[in-house]
């Protein structure tokens, strides 16, 4: 397996226009796919996960074709369109992907089946499979929770659902089965998460209606194509403003970046432990707001993420604890057990990994703290990620501030969100990348 040596030191300095939001660009193509008529996206996500979605999207009849770098077109079928697969759908290691068209899948009039990865075929789906089936659909499972999932669709009803867990994958999926309902599904929230399926519903043509933590769609409207632009992933841009953070001497600008306000608060955070994190020009683009970060290396104070928080910046998690060893007191993560159920054990794999580093860090069933600089310093060595894509660019982050190289083992797993990462980081500090293979 490929691994990447990180070699520490220099500075960041630079401009980068990043591939498209992954969570947009999935739920983009999904509407797409719906919808009558040919949209065209741009800035569609190089994430090995979206392209998942859009090999799941041809097997159900779709047309899709590509129109240079990083745009698409996609011909929609309409809501009535899609046909029977003839083999199971792959999500590859795609929870959006298996989660989201698991909802589209309980409207259709055919059974079809929808498995993935070893990895996500150890994510639990009974939360997706609870609500789904309330709405009439037929779901057969491995073990009553896990993928494969074999769906037989039909007619469904609305509902009225309260998530037990906040997962806006979920949520996502009951919106999506609401659309062949007749009547108007709720989705009610124990805590607000992200917003983009509500958006592109609306900008869709769908009747979407929300009010506090409560969310409504009309059932069986008619889906109109669109020509959108993805706005520059922040999940992605978190670990170059991380590595910018941490190297002194750094000036790097992230243009045209997601600032949903569902999405955002991680800048908030940063900003809360001294980051010089600077947003300028944002701007409103197909219902997204969008904006430049600029940001250099500061004196990080730490701090703790909790309640709420964790919903707001779960994928942001890993490198904000990553960024604990470099602080002055430390970073605590509570209340986040969810990230026990990700791709990896996230809580698992980043303790192990950072204490491989040298760092110190206490391990609790729903976080960790990892002690700040009092602690000592990092040291480079071989570190396994978990084949987890946000493990390893977390720990590849924490390896510029080491003494001595990290190997970075199984470095591919980064394609899952964002294959340019490597590259990227090397480019933006002046340097070659190193790589080897074994």
């Amino acid at each position: 397996m490929a691994k990447k040596i990180i070699s520490p030191g220099g500075s960041l300095n630079g401009v980068v226009e990043l591939p498209g939001d992954k969570s947009i660009s999935h739920r983009y193509a999904i509407l797409a796919a719906l919808a009558e008529g040919r949209s065209t996206l741009a800035n569609y996500s190089t994430a090995a996960d979206c392209a998942s979605t859009l090999e799941c999207l041809r097997r159900l009849g779709v047309e899709i074709k590509s129109q240079g770098e990083r745009e698409l077109s996609i011909t929609g079928a309409g809501l009535s369109g899609l046909k029977s697969p003839r083999r199971a759908l792959d999500a590859g290691n795609s929870g959006s992907t298996m989660r989201m068209l698991a909802g589209v899948l309980a409207g259709q009039t055919f059974t079809s089946t929808i498995t993935g990865d070893s990895s996500l075929r150890r994510r639990p789906m009974r939360r997706v499979i609870e609500p789904l089936r309330e709405m009439g659909a037929e779901i057969k499972s491995r073990d009553g929770d896990l993928a494969p999932l074999e769906i037989r669709g039909g007619k469904l009803r609305a509902i009225d659902y309260a998530l037990p867990v906040p997962s806006a994958q979920v949520k996502s999926a009951i919106l999506l089965a609401g659309l062949y309902a007749d009547g108007v599904t709720t989705v009610r929230e124990p805590v607000r998460t992200r917003d983009h399926t509500e958006l592109a519903l609306r900008e869709f043509g769908a009747t979407v209606e929300t009010a506090k933590r409560e969310i409504r769609v009309e059932g069986r409207p008619k889906l109109g194509a669109r020509q959108l632009a993805v706005p520059g992933d922040l999940s992605a841009a978190i670990f170059l403003m991380g590595a910018a953070l941490l190297l002194p001497g750094s000036a790097l600008t992230l243009h045209n970046v997601g600032m949903n306000p569902t999405r955002a608060k991680v800048l908030d955070f940063l900003i809360s432990m001294g980051a010089a994190v600077h947003v300028a020009s944002v701007q409103s683009q197909n219902g997204e707001l969008l904006g430049d970060i600029n940001v250099g290396h500061a004196a990080l104070e730490g701090g703790t993420v909790s309640g709420e928080q964790v919903a707001e910046m779960i994928d942001e998690l890993p490198m904000i604890a990553a960024l604990g060893p470099f602080t002055e007191k430390g970073i605590e993560i509570r209340d986040a057990q969810e990230l026990r159920v990700k791709e990896s054990d996230r809580i698992a794999a980043l303790a192990d990994g950072l204490r491989r580093m040298g760092a110190q860090v206490e391990e609790f069933p729903d976080g960790l703290r990892v002690e700040g600089k009092s602690a000592g310093k990092l040291r480079g060595v071989k570190v396994d990620p978990k084949g987890d894509h946000r493990i390893a660019m977390a720990l590849a982050v924490a390896a510029l501030g080491a003494e001595g190289e990290t190997a970075i083992q199984d470095a591919g797993c980064v394609g899952v969100s964002f294959p340019e990462f490597f590259t990227t980081l090397e480019r933006l500090r002046g340097r070659a990348v190193k790589g080897s293979r074994g």
